[in-house]
């Protein structure tokens, strides 16, 4: 098997390895699937150095903020395929539903206190760092945490880059030596030969698996969209077969399905971006040999592929890691604190310019606005969990216009975002709502009112740039 990056390996607690212990445990906790998987190959690997079986424990909380039937549902789906792929090789697996706060607590404790050491995700936002962080205080073995998030590792950069032209100049001189630190496309081929696992009685006992019944917010129900590595796998071959050939033309245009579709599966974690990437690969012939010289942080040529093959790689590896690269290394990336300083400069400027009209949250929410169009993107985030690519942007730029200060309409996209859309909580979702503030983007002229310098969006040039017919006919009012 291929070699894992130390890089991409953290020591949680400093703790041993023990020797005596009855399996290796996997707590997984964000990257959700069995394919193409560094902290799961790096749990494989340990069990082959040990002699043990494999484990794999995937909870599921009741009671994380913003918690719902519609990522419960999501989730489930992956667990229903990770169950399927783990009883087929012949892997103890324990899927956990925690029906009610609280119930599941001292479980990872009790399961790693049979265990030789516990391996888990690396993930820098919302609720995982403290999540990991407490579970690594309370095992008595090692905790490692494995990062699988991008094509460069988390810690390769030490240092948070303001816009994403620096960050790809970054990954133009640095992401050559990474390409050939794939992860392996099914480390579940080598438990071969590995003994059996079995979770201890006095832990199934205790807290039996289920899966119905949870104590969850209702008001936001699932979606059609099933989840699942299937589902996302299927996904991505439809892409790459039916819509990659135009992305660079469509994505931003309303009245097309133009985009992968393959975000709140990347969030989850039921497919990874080193899958994506090898598919692309793949498809387009290509090999490192190929990459240009160049690192002068253009977004067109670097990769040797076709424009709209590389417009994608552009989102997939320059924005998607970009959020992940400030996740890691600003401690404050979900505060209006974190804002660059000439963006909090000219919003302080006009935060008491006048506005008119000025929505609540709950008008917001309800899509109750004066304006068809951002309502129409406001009823998508409700009916379908998430928005269009373009319309998204704008949706963001009309709640700063409309809200009677920044930091309110701050508070009001994280709000609506992160509890209605499959990919929020997010570090590309983080992105996305702090570049409407101005993150990783540049002082716009001419300076006018509310917005100051920030750039501006209006949903008349919005129609005039693109026919908006088919999308306010599809979510507009009944």
């Amino acid at each position: 098997m291929t070699a894992i990056p130390r890089l991409r390996i953290r020591d949680l607690n400093h703790k041993p390895v023990t020797g005596g212990g009855e399996y290796v445990l996997y707590w997984m906790v964000a990257a959700r699937r069995t394919r193409f998987h560094f902290g799961l190959q790096h749990a494989i690997d340990l069990c082959r150095e040990l002699g043990r079986p494999l484990v794999v424990f995937e909870p599921l909380r009741c009671d994380y903020r913003w918690a719902s039937e519609r990522f419960h549902r999501f989730i489930l789906d992956g667990m229903n395929d990770n169950d399927a792929r783990f009883r087929k090789a012949g892997i103890a697996y324990y899927p956990y539903v925690e029906r009610r706060s609280g119930e599941g607590k001292g479980l990872l404790s009790a399961l790693a206190a049979h265990a030789c050491c516990v391996v888990t995700d690396d993930y820098p936002c919302f609720m995982i760092p403290a999540m990991t962080a407490a579970g690594a205080r309370q095992v008595p073995v090692r905790m490692e945490a494995v990062d699988g998030n991008g094509l460069m590792p988390l810690r390769a950069a030490e240092q948070a880059f303001p816009t994403a032209y620096a960050f790809r100049r970054f990954l133009q001189r640095e992401l050559p030596g990474h390409l050939a630190e794939f992860p392996e496309p099914d480390p579940l081929a080598a438990c071969a030969g590995l003994p059996a696992g079995s979770i201890p009685e006095e832990v199934r006992s205790r807290w039996p698996e289920a899966q119905s019944a949870v104590d969850l917010d209702r008001s936001v129900p699932a979606v059609a969209m099933s989840g699942g590595e299937a589902a996302a796998t299927a996904l991505l071959d439809r892409f790459t077969r039916d819509r990659l050939p135009l992305y660079d033309t469509t994505r931003n245009d309303t009245a097309v399905h133009g985009s992968s579709g393959l975000s709140p599966y990347l969030h989850f974690g039921q497919i990874s971006s080193h899958q994506v990437c090898t598919a692309l690969f793949s498809r387009e012939g290509w090999s490192v040999g190929d990459l240009s010289d160049s690192t002068a942080g253009k977004r067109q040529g670097w990769w040797g592929m076709p424009a709209a093959t590389e417009a994608f790689l552009d989102q997939l590896v320059t924005w998607r890691e970009l959020g992940f690269n400030n996740c890691t290394w600003l401690p404050d990336y979900d505060s209006y604190e974190s804002l660059p300083g000439w963006a909090r400069e000219t919003l302080a400027k006009h935060a008491s310019d006048p506005r008119d009209p000025v929505y609540s949250l709950e008008q917001f929410r309800k899509a109750e606005t004066h304006d068809p169009l951002w309502n129409a993107a406001q009823r998508q985030l409700l009916q379908e969990g998430r928005i269009h690519n373009y319309m998204r942007m704008l949706w963001g730029k009309k709640i700063l216009h409309w809200s009677e200060e920044p930091r309110e309409a701050l508070r009001i996209m994280i709000e609506l975002n992160n509890r209605y859309a499959l990919d929020g909580r997010d570090p590309n979702s983080y992105s996305g709502i702090f570049w409407v503030l101005g993150r990783h983007d540049r002082a716009w002229g001419p300076e006018r009112p509310i917005f100051g310098k920030i750039r501006y969006m209006t949903s008349e040039n919005t129609a005039r740039k693109m026919n908006v017919k088919p999308y306010l006919a599809r979510f507009g009012e009944a």
